[in-house]
């Protein structure tokens, strides 16, 4: 993308892909244009299947202050827009990858949505964070009624709709809204770091374990279990599991690709054996 776009996208070549909300004259403020190429770009991530990682992030010290309601209402039906919104929310939520929000600045209303709908968050100590919906007469967006109650509770998600109070980084991570706050001189490093480890996991394994935990809070135990025994069922059709014990044997780090194990034929090799292996729980 150009220099000008409003969303910027940058691979490593390990497998990590980061995409950087680039509007710093609105704090990264989420116009139409914004929306479209966020719905675009995590539909493109999906797809791709060298991405093993995915990092948003904003430009210009902020992270999001939310959709962009400089122009003032609109005569175009609000449903239409909210649909643009819904896929946005849903793509991430469904990504078979990792996610993480790397959040410097303002994280309000829609951009602390976006960032909790990531799989983990790493914030510096002057980020800031609200649900400023209220303020603005609004509900809650962007997924923000059904990712607040899982996170925090009824009572503490009730208390920053409805409030829409600013939180410092400290105040977020303490009710588990951020997974790690970390120095501004280290939050790059710290990233890449956490990003490269889960750039090196199985990548279907860790897609089924993202998947059953997100579904987990509609479920019984039983429909968990069950869920877990055909996931498994995947996992053990993928050389990760040969490889993984290979490693373990070979005291090694597993070099893991995802790639399919069951063969065209009739007759398939059987893994290695587990014998005196543990795996780890």
């Amino acid at each position: 993308m150009s220099d000008d776009a409003v969303l910027l996208a940058h691979n490593d070549g390990q497998g990590v892909r980061t995409l950087t909300l680039h509007r710093p004259h609105r704090r990264n403020a989420i116009d139409d244009s914004m929306w479209q190429a966020l719905r675009d770009a995590l539909s493109a991530a999906g797809e791709d299947r060298t991405v093993r990682v995915l990092v948003i992030t904003g430009a210009g010290g902020a992270f999001c202050s939310g959709a962009d309601i400089s122009g003032g209402l609109r005569t175009e039906h609000p449903t239409y827009r909210m649909r643009r919104l819904s896929e946005v929310a849903l793509l991430l939520h469904e990504l078979p990858v990792p996610t993480v929000a790397k959040v410097t600045g303002v994280a309000v209303g829609a951009g602390w949505n976006l960032a909790l709908g990531c799989d983990l968050v790493v914030a510096t100590p002057g980020a800031t964070f609200s649900q400023i919906f209220a303020r603005r007469g609004l509900s809650l967006d962007l997924g923000g009624s059904w990712l607040l109650p899982r996170l925090v509770g009824l009572q503490q998600a009730k208390r920053l709709a409805l409030l829409a109070e600013t939180l410092d980084a400290e105040q977020a991570q303490s009710l588990g809204l951020v997974t790690w706050v970390v120095p501004d001189a280290e939050v790059d490093d710290f990233t890449d770091d956490v990003c490269a480890r889960l750039a090196s996991g199985a990548p279907v394994a860790l897609a089924q374990s993202k998947a059953l935990l997100n579904e987990a809070a509609g479920h019984t135990l039983r429909d968990a279990l069950a869920a877990e025994a055909r996931t498994q069922a995947v996992n053990f059709a993928t050389h990760d599991v040969a490889e993984a014990y290979a490693a373990f044997a070979e005291r090694r780090d597993p070099r893991f690709t995802g790639a399919w194990a069951v063969p065209t034929g009739t007759a398939r090799a059987p893994l290695p054996s587990p014998r005196d292996q543990t795996d780890g729980t």
